[in-house]
């Protein structure tokens, strides 16, 4: 069947099979290998993308379903920058060791940034917890999301006050 989806901002038509999983899709017809097919049964995380804005296991989404949809891969996420603080801080802490969790794991804690800014550490292991990663024992990729947090909240503070002196300013 054919479909027509966004994929990183980029329109996608392509025939695919009706039980071709978005996760295959993305790997084997578009060639976007960033986001790692593991358990392929929803368990580990490492297949996690975001279709129409929400993180999903790719491995469980039928391509043939989401004719329309709008599908960010980690690929989009790093191209945009919308992500390029909290990999500094992945670094940072050795949060990405084998790397093969790191993708989906980067995935999953995006949403935390965009949705979640005032999470503390709990919240972020909770949110977390469908993720697995063998090497890390969590702590560094937790302590890298909240530093990650940290900083925003700092930079969107110092906006905001920049911006009230700006208004002032001009009183």
């Amino acid at each position: 069947m054919m479909i027509t989806l966004t994929v990183n901002g980029e329109r996608v038509t392509r025939h695919v099979e009706p039980r071709r999983h978005l996760i295959d899709f993305l790997r084997l017809d578009l060639g976007l290998t960033g986001s790692h097919a593991g358990c392929e049964h929803g368990v580990c995380g490492a297949c996690t993308v975001r279709v129409d804005g929400e993180i999903v296991r790719g491995c469980l989404v039928l391509a043939a379903s989401l004719d329309g949809a709008e599908v960010t891969t980690i690929e989009g996420l790093t191209d945009s920058g919308e992500v390029a603080d909290l990999q500094d801080q992945f670094v940072a802490r050795n949060a990405a060791q084998c790397g093969f969790c790191t993708p989906g794991m980067v995935m999953a804690a995006a949403d935390i940034l965009a949705h979640h800014a005032d999470a503390d550490r709990a919240a972020i292991r909770e949110h977390l917890a469908g993720n697995y990663c063998r090497c890390t024992g969590y702590q560094a990729i937790v302590e890298a999301v909240a530093a990650t947090l940290s900083e925003r909240a700092i930079h969107t503070s110092a906006d905001a006050g920049r911006g009230d002196r700006t208004r002032e300013a001009r009183r």
